[in-house]
């Protein structure tokens, strides 16, 4: 599986990435309080750099007035038991394996605004 939480209304041409998680094995069916952290110990994946810089995760928080933000939580369930990138990956490049290897996906849209 490979988890992402991205905000498509960020104020930036491409969006905004708030966390990836990838190669989780199928057996995985939570992931616990804290897995977003920086030293989360994930249950066989890891997170790759966000648009925060860093490889945790980074919560929802539009800028200050501007217009309510959707936030796109999503489990996509792969092919293969690696999506072959490695944590120095960007969520573009994560993206781009996943459109070769999604056989499904869930999405919670969430909206948050100050």
């Amino acid at each position: 599986y490979v988890v992402t939480f991205f905000d498509p209304d960020a104020p930036t041409p491409s969006g905004f990435w708030h966390w990836v998680v990838v190669d989780l094995p199928a057996s995985v069916t939570s992931l616990g309080a804290g897995a977003g952290a920086s030293d989360a110990t994930l249950p066989g994946g890891f997170h790759v750099r966000t648009d925060f810089g860093s490889a945790d995760y980074g919560g929802s928080a539009p800028p200050q007035g501007d217009h309510p933000h959707r936030y796109f939580f999503v489990v996509h369930a792969v092919d293969v038991p690696t999506l072959g990138v490695d944590a120095s990956a960007s969520p573009a490049v994560v993206s781009f394996n996943l459109a070769f290897h999604t056989l499904a996906r869930a999405i919670i849209a969430p909206a948050y605004a100050h």
